[in-house]
């Protein structure tokens, strides 16, 4: 038998012994951690329970926990640590701590009240209770284990068993109550009463932390240091296998069955194990495999099949129920790029290079091994005739027997190959310089020619031998490739492949086909026309999944989609050439992809393996995945003022009526997916309020304000990554009123107005008797005051009219003064001119004259200096100036009281806007002299030199 063949045995028969549980070899579940400042709680987690509607609840040294998949809630007992829990098929939590046993059970509001058992104890019973470690429910009956003695709670009465010399732990199997007494080894407990397994004896000098049923109607006996026993109800026989060995080694704290196939066990100093029936270690998880600690105090398994551990600090889920393992950190693997099992080897592309692990081994404890001389960023690893090739960021080489081989270019660095259609001697590959050719040889692939006439590439590029086909910015480039294989002769550019399809997605092969998608649609390459035409069929198969980004074939004839930022899906292809979509166990990789280098390797119909970020995941199909169901949701609590239902823990509350002064409402949901809890999104709409569902959100808080008073049903309903909508859930309640518009208020207020009526009739004829008086008395006051006001306006009317007349008779005297000083300027303007006239006479010598001449001379020389002598109209001109300007006057007098009467005449002279040679006249003074005068009297007003004087005076 060969080699190969050998190798295709172990590997059918490993499938065949994995393919009927949950529990793989390969990899890790997905592990989540939940540290104190999580749940904010103490360190240490004892014992786990579910309720029917997903709650986790938890036994903590801080009081109960409890975990809806949203958020975490508190629940303190007296004496504050909670040993020992279990939750009955009603809700109640049944829970026992230090002096203290009771039960957690939700009230007319949904909180989960406290109701103390142990205060219905004897005062002698009560004595001694110390720590309660077990909590078990047996029918009818509530046990309550401590060390010392049993308490059991029965039709609201307890009764207590006492130990024949003392407890250590009792276990529930087939519902039967086994203890083990430190001196009597193991009790059955039946009717009340204990009697002693025989041959029990044995367990005496050890702790027995767990018991399990196995096959044959045997007991698996769990020591904390002994390891492993075999009871059949006659003899105690040890377990002789792997198992046994490694807990007894590591001081076990107990376990459980998985799925009836596999066994879990817990241990002090080295996290725990899963076992075949056979003991043979399948899965080893410690602290240096994701744990938070070594030390798994307990175990529980929830409703989905899936592990839970309470911790010695903290609390882990694992994700067991699940196609999905993980090889990540804990096995040094850092993003992959490539997988591909080559030589019994696994072979795993990352960004620091290449690493291997045994096909063959399990993986278990030991880590890849990373290849030597293959540091740097590997893109890809390609399998061809027999020929393990490796792309990298350094250049091309072969991998041979676990160690680099021949390098086929060190010049380049590679992105992807592939094989070309009728040339089986020659592969295409893209590089960072744009595309070359290996060609096969006796010595193996080498490489041949770089591939002139473009410079661009990608990994995802595809080729039928004949064009290149690459879609590089949302441009695709058809890239026709000589005959010679070493230059593209012609290239064309598409951005589009229709009217309705404008943008271009991806390119892939499938079915020996090219083709060309956008938008979900996908389209085959019309050479003759040089144009694309739709494949209906394969537009079909597509057409209600998630807008693509691109998707490829695997080796399998099963297609491998990608959409949104990090999320896939497959087609599986069927023995009648039909697909199955299969995207819901998918979600477990949601978000952890790695973005436009997905890398999937389909080995075989059981294994599968995906690059991640973080590692490597495998996926079995043929594993079935219990979360594929719709996920479930919770509105949690709903909360206005200070008061809070809390509908999550008791579904049927009844609806609240909310004051209107409270008209603010607070909503929390939950889902329990506790599997992938980071992806789950809520939606609500409340009814009355919003007319649509609200966007998808991951924030589980909705809060509403200043509602109106009605009639309100919220609903809320949750997605998974996989796209699985719940049904919705709802929440009715309403907004009572304001008082003012309660219908008491309004029955109040008919009374009131009818009230309000009659006494206003009353009133009002009171009022029309009174009104009457008081018109009349009214028109006689409005009378008076009416005539009064006349007699007012008429005096007013006469002081007017006096005083218009006053003003138009100072108007009329102004006036004549002007029209006077005018008059008496023109006669000074005449004196002038009989001086100048008289002044010409006395130049003539009357003595040359004849008497007639020298008779008239002097009569004419003596009426004109009589007319001089006579005219007074300078006198007159001063004082009607002054009349006329005597508000200027006086103000200029206010203003500068020190200006003498000269100045102000001169004032005056200049506010008239009179001449130098004019005042001169009028002043009888020279030209100077008045320019003197004007000096003065700028100086007697204190003005700049700069400034106007004329123009000052008319400002005052």
């Amino acid at each position: 038998m060969n080699s190969r063949f050998t190798f295709f045995l172990l590997l059918t028969l490993f499938a065949t012994t994995f393919c009927n549980g949950q529990v793989k070899n390969i990899g890790l579940p997905k592990i989540i951690n939940y540290k104190k400042s999580d749940y904010l709680g103490g360190a240490q987690n004892w014992e786990m329970g579910q309720d029917s509607r997903g709650n986790m609840y938890f036994a903590n040294t801080e009081g109960m926990l409890q975990y809806n998949g949203t958020s975490w809630t508190k629940y303190p007992i007296p004496n504050a640590t909670v040993r020992s829990l279990k939750v009955d098929k009603s809700g109640r939590i049944y829970v026992g701590g230090y002096n203290e046993f009771g039960y957690f059970e939700a009230n007319a509001k949904g909180k989960l009240v406290y109701h103390s058992i142990s205060k219905l104890a004897t005062p002698n019973s009560k004595k001694i209770i110390d720590f309660v470690w077990k909590v078990h429910i047996l029918g009818d009956e509530v046990i309550f284990q401590t060390f010392f003695r049993t308490y059991i709670y029965k039709s609201g009465k307890i009764t207590v068993l006492e130990a024949p010399n003392r407890f250590q732990f009792s276990f529930v199997l087939n519902n039967t109550l086994y203890f083990q007494d430190i001196a009597a080894g193991l009790l059955e407990y039946r009717n009340g009463t204990l009697t002693s397994l025989p041959n029990t004896e044995v367990f005496n000098n050890t702790e027995v932390w767990g018991i399990l049923p196995y096959t044959g109607n045997r007991l698996l006996v769990i020591t904390i240091d002994k390891g492993i026993y075999l009871y059949d109800f006659r003899q105690v026989t040890p377990w002789k296998c792997e198992a046994s060995s490694f807990v007894a080694k590591n001081s076990s704290l107990g376990g459980r069955i998985l799925n009836e196939r596999f066994i879990e066990l817990n241990t002090v100093l080295n996290g725990i194990i899963i076992c075949d029936m056979s003991g043979n270690i399948i899965q080893h998880i410690n602290n240096k495999k994701g744990l938070l600690n070594n030390t798994a105090l307990s175990s529980c398994l929830d409703s989905s099949g899936n592990l839970w551990l309470g911790l010695d600090n903290g609390i882990a889920y694992l994700n067991i129920n699940s196609p999905f393992t993980y090889l990540g950190t804990s096995f040094d693997l850092s993003s992959v790029y490539a997988s591909a099992v080559y030589q019994s080897n696994l072979y795993v592309a990352t960004n620091q290079g290449v690493f291997s692990h045994s096909w063959k081994q399990p993986f278990k404890e030991d880590n890849f091994t990373f290849l030597p001389g293959t540091t740097g960023q590997a893109w890809g690893l390609e399998v061809v005739d027999n020929e393990m090739l490796c792309l990298h960021n350094r250049g091309l080489f072969t991998l041979v027997n676990g160690k680099p081989g021949r390098w086929l270019d060190d010049r380049r660095g590679y992105l992807g190959l592939k094989k070309i259609p009728g040339k089986p001697n020659y592969l295409m590959a893209s590089n960072y310089h744009g595309f070359a050719i290996l060609e096969k040889t006796p010595q193996g692939w080498q490489y041949r020619n770089q591939i002139d006439g473009f410079n661009v590439s990608d990994s995802r590029f595809v080729t039928d031998g004949q064009n290149v086909w690459l879609l590089k910015n949302f441009t695709l480039y058809r890239l026709k490739l000589s005959n010679d294989m070493k230059r593209f002769t012609v290239t064309a550019t598409y951005e589009g492949l229709s009217k309705s399809v404008k943008n271009i997605t991806s390119t892939q092969m499938i079915n020996g086909k090219i083709y060309v998608q956008g938008q979900n649609r996908f389209f085959l390459y019309d050479a003759s026309n040089d144009r694309f035409v739709e494949d209906k069929n394969m537009s079909g198969i597509f057409s209600k999944l998630p807008k693509l980004r691109y998707c490829f074939e695997d080796n399998k004839g099963n297609i491998c989609y990608f959409y949104a930022e990090s999320s896939m899906g497959m087609l599986m292809k069927q023995p009648n050439g039909t697909y199955k979509d299969v995207r819901s166990p998918f979600s477990a990789v949601t978000g952890n992809l790695v973005y436009f280098f997905e890398s999937v390797n389909t080995i075989d119909e059981r294994n599968i393996f995906i690059g991640l970020t973080e590692g490597l995941a495998h996926y079995n199909p043929k594993l079935y995945y219990g979360n594929a169901d719709k996920p479930k949701v919770f509105i949690k609590s709903f909360s206005f003022d200070n008061d809070t239902l809390y509908t999550g823990n008791k579904p049927n509350i009844q609806p609240a009526a909310v004051p209107y002064k409270y008209n603010s409402v607070k909503f929390n949901f939950s889902s329990p997916a506790y599997d992938n809890p980071e992806n789950i999104k809520f939606s609500y709409k409340l009814d009355g309020f919003d007319d649509k569902w609200s966007n998808w959100s991951n924030v589980p808080v909705k809060e509403y304000t200043n509602l109106s008073e009605g009639s309100y049903r919220m609903a809320v309903k949750a997605i998974n990554s996989s796209g699985e909508q719940s049904d919705p859930v709802m929440v009715s309640f309403s907004i009572n009123p304001p008082i003012y518009r309660h219908p008491v208020a309004y029955v109040f207020y008919i009374l009131l107005i009818g009230t309000g009526i009659y006494l206003g009739r009353r009133r009002v004829k009171l009022k029309m008797r009174q009104s009457r008086y008081y018109e009349t008395l009214e028109q006689r006051r409005l009378y008076l005051e009416r005539e009064t006001k006349i007699r007012q306006e008429q005096y007013e009317l006469e002081k007017e009219i006096e005083r218009l007349k006053n003003e138009q008779l100072k108007v009329k005297i102004l006036t004549k003064d002007k029209e006077l000083v005018n008059n008496s300027l023109q006669v000074v303007k005449k004196n002038k001119m009989l001086n100048g006239i008289i002044n010409k006479l006395k130049d003539i010598n009357p003595e040359q004259m004849d008497e007639a001449t020298r008779l008239q001379f002097n009569k004419l020389n003596k009426t004109i200096s009589k007319e001089l002598n006579t005219d007074k109209s300078w006198n007159n001109l001063e004082k009607h100036i002054r009349n006329v300007h005597f508000d200027f006057l006086k103000r200029l007098k206010e203003k500068y009281p020190a200006i003498t009467p000269r100045e102000m005449d001169l004032a005056t002279y200049l506010l008239m806007n009179m001449s130098t040679k004019e005042i001169a006249e009028i002043m009888n003074i020279s030209d100077g002299g008045v320019e003197l005068a004007r000096y003065r009297l700028r100086k007697k007003l204190d003005l700049p030199r700069k400034e106007n004087l004329t123009g000052f005076l008319m400002t005052i």
